[in-house]
């Protein structure tokens, strides 16, 4: 195959895929990344060896191509420590190509740190993962270089020492010179915000990392939170228009006479299950009977699964249905809303919704299975009058962590009765679902009326002259503006 051919080969051509450069073959074995007819990234033999090849065709090849062979020039220029480029070359009308040395056994840290994140919040493995990435960040910082797409899959792990890659996201201020202060704090909240929202009040701390390495500017902590906000705004924005098109993440199919959107990575696993949901609805176990919905647990593609079709009950339902979004569509965004800022939930999967010439009638939401029992259950044996049995502070720290999120978020659920709170035994934390009527609020005065109501319906799942109410009360953070500390975090 000739390199312009392979822009027509789509987002899984048939490996492996010989490929002629400039007259000598590579053979392409397994891709890491597909942008289809832009650039395949994968794990190739040339000359006897295995290199990372990234090969760019289309439209915008030369492009990026500059793009690529430049940044990693200014790595290797700079001393860095990055692969080394054994090849490259570039040719008219049919694209370019960069072989690089293959880390065989690197790590990227951020597999490092989904190995550690679910420890107490900055252990010392997940500072020893973290501070990898700030030194490896402020070297390139002092040597006048940055990454316009930091984040810790960019970092690999090698031999003891800890490499940069992507020169397509490398840029230069002045080569050699340290990096301006305004420059080092944008990019310093790009790497921040995407991390948990629960280690802000440890930025400072990690700092050190950081300043260890290049301690040219003095990093006012006030200015850095500002930039991690904006990133972090920008990046649910982002989030959430992609969950609506078709992209590396998703595949979706929107028209007059339907919508589909399913996560890339399990679309084939589903496709049975897309193809005829109410027959395989049918035949789960079902969890929920209702005239609203109508929801059961099944087996695809070797995991468990829930689906919930939200039903039309009759004309004058669905005369207020058809015309805006439907319920699952709204459950699918605020489940990826939820994902993104690290609030646990089952991961939305798939959403259907049946139309005609644009008017919705049914609609199904797909996620995983979340199998721990509800608070009611999991509480009911401490209800006990005498108050002398407690919950395990483990849940109880895990119902501290959610209420913080959500008021750190200015999230209300909408109705947060106990059944739709579930314990997640793999990652110690309680699960919400049933995301209806979740909403992220703008204004902080909505939020707080919503947090009210969302914090009296949760305590109602328990008598009012029981212990176990009166241990939650006191506990669950109060409504905003009712106390000097949450006033002054919400309104400021």
């Amino acid at each position: 195959m000739r390199l312009a051919q392979l822009a027509q080969a789509g987002r899984q051509p048939a490996l492996p895929l010989r490929i002629e450069l400039a007259g000598e073959e590579l053979e392409l074995q397994r891709l890491l990344r597909v942008l289809p007819d832009q650039r395949y990234v994968g794990l190739a033999l040339w000359q006897g060896r295995p290199v990372l090849a990234k090969l760019l065709v289309g439209g915008k090849a030369d492009r990026h191509f500059q793009r690529e062979l430049q940044g990693a020039r200014l790595l290797a220029e700079q001393g860095l420590r990055t692969p080394e480029l054994l090849a490259q070359g570039w040719q008219a009308g049919q694209g370019g190509w960069l072989l690089f040395d293959y880390l065989d056994g690197a790590e990227s840290l951020w597999d490092a740190w989904r190995a550690v994140e679910r420890e107490p919040l900055l252990s010392d493995a997940q500072q020893a993962v973290l501070g990898e990435a700030l030194a490896a960040i402020a070297q390139m910082h002092a040597r006048g270089l940055w990454q316009s797409d930091l984040h810790l899959d960019n970092l690999l792990r090698h031999a003891g020492c800890v490499s940069i890659i992507d020169g397509g996201g490398v840029q230069v201020e002045v080569a050699g010179q340290p990096l301006s202060r305004a420059r080092v704090l944008a990019n310093l909240g790009m790497f921040f915000a995407q991390l948990p929202a629960e280690l802000q009040p440890f930025i400072e701390e990690l700092l050190v990392h950081y300043l260890l390495a290049n301690g040219e500017h003095a990093l006012p902590l006030e200015a850095l939170l500002v930039e991690v906000g904006k990133v972090r705004r920008w990046r649910l924005r982002d989030y959430m228009q992609k969950i609506a098109r078709d992209c590396s993440l998703f595949s979706a199919r929107i028209g007059a006479f339907g919508l589909r959107v399913v996560r890339r990575d399990c679309a084939a696993d589903l496709a049975p299950l897309l193809a005829q949901p109410d027959a395989l609805l049918a035949q789960g176990r079902a969890l929920k009977l209702g005239g609203s919905a109508t929801v059961a647990q099944v087996r695809q593609g070797g995991r468990e699964l829930v689906v919930k079709r939200y039903n039309i009950k009759g004309l004058a339902h669905w005369l207020k249905r058809f015309w805006r979004p439907s319920r699952a569509w709204h459950s699918w965004r605020e489940g990826h809303r939820l994902e993104l800022l690290g609030i646990a939930t089952p991961r939305p999967l798939a959403v259907l919704e049946r139309r005609w010439c644009w008017l919705r009638g049914p609609a199904y939401l797909i996620t995983e299975y979340c199998g721990g029992q509800d608070i009611i259950a999991r509480f009911q044996p401490y209800l006990a009058q005498d108050g002398l049995s407690l919950p395990p502070e483990i849940d109880l720290q895990a119902l501290d962590r959610l209420f913080a999120a959500l008021l750190r978020e200015r999230i209300s659920h909408g109705d947060f009765k106990g059944n739709n709170l579930f314990w997640d035994e793999a990652r110690a934390c309680w699960s919400l679902i049933d995301l209806d009527a979740m909403q992220q609020h703008r204004r902080a005065r909505s939020f707080a009326r919503a947090y009210a109501r969302d914090r009296a319906r949760f305590l109602r799942n328990w008598p009012a002259d029981s212990p176990l109410f009166q241990l939650l009360d006191e506990r669950l953070p109060q409504v905003p503006g009712t106390c000097p500390e949450l006033r002054f975090s919400l309104w400021h």
